[in-house]
């Protein structure tokens, strides 16, 4: 244990690092210069690193860390369980307790008739269930020819091969051979950056109404599903104008095409209430979990299942399961973040005290000269960065060079703020309380502050033309 606190010099570590270790989404040459970060604890809100500089954590580690950090009981939970059931599978007609357990619960909390969960070790592994599920479902009830699943351009579903191709972003596309046959992307409900004149609900509506266009083109034949996050995350906190979701939901039961909603960031309280599914009114045939299913103490994932998908699926053996399926320990873990979130009326908490003051004060961030629009759903929340306030204008530059300074700023200011493009986002974990908002609000104001003054100073507060 001495290992965790008793460390070589930072130096040190980043050194063996770089000699080692493959950074997810990185340019390990341009990360060995100039050093990882390295995070040594963590506790409530804050991170510490091997320097002992305390950080604000307003992402919640990738969105996930809902309870927030250094809770003993899911430790506790899950040395017991360890000891007990380290590991057994779900495959070959066998089944353990945690696994029982934390599916009958997942069945009590989502909406509707979403009463069977797949496992998963993650939410990329989720979806790619989601691609082989809704495919054999269709092809089961006669139908193989529907499987076209349609997504959303800067949608993020995940990265391997099948959720990498759910997702729209076109960086994961130019790598691997992505994405796959049969999925097809429709633009994003973004009205800041792509609604032009339109009101957004004008927006909302049209971008709606080109998953009907897509439906007709493709053949209403052969399109299986839509998948999107209920809230854009990784896309920069794209919060759909009020038409979007109804329009979406109208055009799914006319069609009778499945909806996925991609919960992995949206679900277990984010957006204040469990699911974000409920927060926007939709009705999802199939819901991804992850990340706040375990408030990313240990990885796990799922999709939860409709009644009738369950029944047709279950009819026949249906070929796909990873190791790490239900897992006793990471449902155990699981089971126990979901008892701290009821018992401790976290999602309450997130409706009618946190998400509340922290949309008050975030939204305070629009008079500052670099900010456009400051957007906010619960506890996840962007602020577009621009040159030009009236205009909704472009950087010259280009995109994420500002968000990059602005970032970096941030955590010059002991404050992980994440930026997308040129925009920065925030995900903070559910339990903050207003006393901590208000440092977070500081700590970005004072950075928003800093990155103005040096774009001034470098010549790039000029718009695109």
């Amino acid at each position: 244990m001495s290992a965790i606190t008793n460390h070589m010099p930072t130096a040190e570590l980043q050194k063996l690092d770089s000699a080692h270790h493959m950074h997810p989404f990185t340019t390990g040459s341009e990360l060995a210069a100039k050093g990882a970060r390295v995070i040594t604890r963590a506790k409530g809100v804050y991170l510490t690193d091997s320097d002992g500089v305390e950080i604000l954590d307003a992402m919640a580690g990738l969105w996930c860390v809902n309870i927030g950090y250094g809770r003993d009981e899911l430790a506790e939970v899950a040395a017991r369980q360890m000891r007990e059931l380290p590991y057994y599978n779900t495959f070959f007609q066998t089944t353990h307790v945690p696994v029982i357990a934390l599916a009958q619960k997942l069945a009590e909390l989502a909406p509707g008739d979403l009463n069977h969960v797949f496992f998963a070790g993650s939410g990329s592994e989720a979806n790619d269930t989601n691609i082989r599920m809704v495919r054999t479902y269709w092809q089961m009830k006669g139908k193989p020819e529907k499987n076209i699943l349609i997504s959303r351009k800067n949608a993020y579903h995940g990265s391997s091969m099948g959720s990498g191709s759910l997702g729209g972003m076109s960086g994961i596309h130019a790598q691997g051979g992505l994405p796959i046959p049969n999925i097809h992307h429709i633009n994003q409900p973004d009205w800041y950056s792509e609604g032009g004149q339109s009101t957004p609900e004008e927006f909302g509506l049209a971008r709606a109404q080109e998953l009907e266009t897509a439906i007709l083109e493709l053949g209403e034949e052969r399109v299986a599903a839509f998948i999107a996050e209920p809230i854009q995350g990784a896309g920069g906190v794209i919060i759909p104008p009020s038409t979007y979701w109804p329009e979406i939901q109208r055009i799914c039961d006319k069609y009778d095409i499945l909806l996925i909603a991609d919960e992995v960031i949206c679900g277990f309280g984010r957006t204040g209430n469990w699911f974000g599914s409920e927060t926007v009114g939709i009705r999802p045939d199939i819901m991804t979990v992850a990340k706040g299913l375990s408030s990313g103490y240990v990885p796990i994932g799922g999709s939860i299942v409709s009644d009738e998908i369950a029944s047709v699926i279950d009819s026949g053996e249906f070929n796909h399961g990873y190791t790490y399926s239900g897992h006793p320990v990471a449902a155990a873990v699981a089971l126990e973040n979901l008892r701290i979130l009821e018992e401790e009326n976290v999602v309450d908490h997130v409706r009618n005290v946190a998400g509340p003051y922290l949309k008050e004060k975030w939204e305070s961030l629009a008079d500052h000269p670099l900010v456009g629009e400051a957007k906010i759903e619960g506890m996840m929340g962007s602020i577009a960065l621009t040159p030009n306030k009236a205009t909704r204008a472009k950087f010259a530059s280009d995109p994420g060079t500002v968000g990059y300074i602005c970032r970096e700023r941030c955590f010059a200011n002991a404050l992980v703020m994440r930026h997308v493009g040129d925009r920065m986002i925030i995900s903070p974990p559910l339990v903050m309380r207003p006393e901590e908002i208000d440092i977070l609000i500081e700590r970005a104001r004072l950075s928003l502050d800093e990155c103005y003054e040096k774009l001034k100073e470098d010549g790039l507060l000029v718009s695109a033309s």
